[in-house]
């Protein structure tokens, strides 16, 4: 069980100080905002100290094995069930999987970066669907948006019921209050929320945007290393949750969720962030990318992308994901004799890809941070005539990759775009133009 650094401050004045984390990925944590608020030796006692209710969170089935198991004990001040009725509210740009409004292309796809709006939009108001996969109510695939948002939820709260929520930021920091405590995330970092879990969004320096990938499937865990051995990619006790920290607030305060692809909308009389205390696997994390141990060739060839692997979520098939999260960070080049980035390529899986900063290798123009790329199952992509030409012409001399931060949803199921992701002005149609410089070199010649 890892151990507490700190603990976070008694309600929502302010986020805990720093330090205030929980590390290790899966661990058992344990954490309490008011000294003995943890029950000692049971999970359910007849009374809670301070007079809280015991509330159970589980975000896998109850006789799932013991390793994969995810449940968290909460000690709060109200149970979750004091609530008004939810009534549907409008979803916006919102869907979910299936999406039957549109047919897949086999077409190669990109995006310049969605533009945050003028008008108020809290994150749930901001989040614009890009495309999904798999169904949501069978718990297989995806769904990929982008949330725009320019002012904080304030007194609103949301859930997600179909799946858990990996947001990437790209612009602008993040304050997360959530049921487990409070942290921070910045551009460079990502958040990972389970299923069902309650929490608002806070924007502490203004607009943000950023991805996320919605998990209907298999919760996100930490990839095998294989003969790699016992260190390198993401390594547990890189990822942080959060300490307690409690609301103890009464008022008027709304509630959204997200259940079926839908959204409903619920009164509260009371902050549901009341947790003062937990126990539990089920937790949120953040993770800081610039802490992922970066796997390479040393002689030749540029390995496959799967070295790259943060997260992922499997599905039936071993080895073929429901969803993986890859990312290209920071890194060197010295493979020698080889064509360095990636090469051409057509694959069985499914890959959507954004950019947080910089460059991406494969496409140093036309894909800039904010922007997104969707490469379907069997649709052929590679880099472009640019990159090609000065890949193939380079002095081939060790090479640091410094300012970039591109990532990767990668998933076994095709992914299908949403009408307004086929439709909206930021899709440049004109994509499979930046192959066109790819000239012929052949000359019959050994």
């Amino acid at each position: 069980m890892a151990s507490l650094v700190k603990n976070g401050e008694r309600n929502g004045a302010g986020a805990p100080s720093a330090g205030a984390w929980l590390s290790g990925f899966g661990n058992e944590h344990s954490s309490e905002a008011l000294p003995g608020a943890l029950p000692t030796g049971r999970f359910s006692p007849q009374k809670c100290p301070y007079g809280l209710y015991a509330e159970k969170f589980s975000s896998t089935a109850f006789t799932a094995p013991r390793a994969s198991n995810r449940r968290t004990w909460f000690y709060r001040i109200r149970p979750s069930v004091t609530q008004g009725d939810f009534q549907p509210m409008d979803h916006g740009l919102i869907r979910g999987a299936p999406i039957t409004e549109t047919e897949a292309p086999p077409n190669q796809l990109r995006w310049d970066p969605l533009p945050i709006p003028a008008k108020a939009a809290d994150f749930v108001d901001g989040l614009v669907t890009m495309a999904a996969n798999g169904d949501l109510r069978s718990q297989s695939g995806m769904g990929v948006h982008v949330y725009l948002a320019n002012c904080s939820m304030g007194e609103r709260f949301f859930y997600n019921a179909d799946g858990e929520l990996l947001l990437v930021p790209q612009q602008g920091n993040l304050a997360v209050r959530t049921e487990c405590g409070v942290f921070d995330a910045a551009p460079g970092e990502i958040v990972l929320i389970p299923r069902g879990m309650r929490f608002r969004i806070e924007l502490p320096d203004g607009p943000s945007r950023g991805y996320v990938c919605e998990n209907y499937g298999a919760p996100f865990a930490l990839p095998e290393r294989g003969p790699v051995g016992s260190d390198g990619f993401a390594n547990d006790r890189d990822f942080l949750a959060p300490a307690a920290a409690f609301e103890d607030r009464e008022g008027k305060f709304e509630l959204v969720c997200k259940f079926g692809g839908r959204l409903y909308r619920a009164e509260l009389d009371h902050s549901p962030l009341d947790v003062v205390a937990w126990t539990g696997n089920s937790v949120p994390y953040k993770y800081d990318l610039s802490r992922f141990n970066v796997m390479g060739t040393v002689s030749y060839d540029h390995p496959d992308p799967s070295i790259f692997t943060v997260l992922t979520s499997a599905s039936d098939t071993p080895g073929t994901a429901n969803v993986d999260f890859v990312i290209f960070p920071p890194r060197w080049m010295v493979a020698e004799g080889t064509f360095r980035p990636p090469w051409y390529h057509r694959n069985v899986m499914s890959e959507f890809m954004g950019l947080v900063r910089g460059v991406y290798d494969a496409k140093p123009e036309g894909f800039v941070p904010g922007g997104a790329s969707l490469h379907n199952c069997m649709s052929a992509h590679g880099p472009d005539g640019e990159a090609f030409e000065a890949a193939s012409n380079a002095s081939l001399k060790p090479v640091r990759y410094e300012d970039t931060m591109a990532f990767m949803f990668e998933s076994r199921y095709v992914i299908q775009p949403t009408r307004f992701a086929l439709e909206c002005p930021q899709r440049q149609r004109n994509y499979v133009d930046c192959w066109k410089g790819l000239r012929r070199h052949f000359d019959g010649k050994p």
